[in-house]
């Protein structure tokens, strides 16, 4: 069973900056591709970014494409999340995941952590 602890939530203002850090549990982390998403109250949960597993490819969701910077320490069993210029609209709780692969996608993640909140002032 893996296990995420999320990290680094927080109280910012528009324009800000904010780190999120994810720790896993297990020694396989180096072969899973790890995603971040978030979620506003009762809305669908929405997809962040994403890195494969060894630190190869990144991919971003829309919204965040610019600002936000996805990262990861294999040595730490660690993956974060850059967030830079913040808004408003980017205030959710946000998740960090993992999915059974090396290779990501946007969804399929299997494992969650559980949660951390981000509020953007404005």
């Amino acid at each position: 069973q893996v296990q995420l602890v999320e990290s680094g939530g927080g109280l910012v203002q528009a324009g800000g900056s904010l780190r999120l850090s994810c720790e896993a549990s297990e020694r396989t982390f180096n072969d899973r591709c790890m995603g971040w998403f978030r979620q506003v109250r009762s809305l669908e949960r929405e997809f962040v970014a994403a890195i494969q597993g060894g630190g190869g490819s990144t991919s971003y969701g829309d919204s965040v494409k610019g600002r936000f910077t996805i990262s990861r320490d294999n040595a730490k069993n660690t993956v974060y999340l850059q967030m830079n210029n913040m808004k408003p609209e980017d205030t959710a709780v946000y998740y960090c995941a993992a999915r059974p692969w090396i290779l990501c996608g946007q969804s399929e993640y299997h494992y969650w952590g559980q949660g951390t909140q981000v509020t953007v002032s404005s």
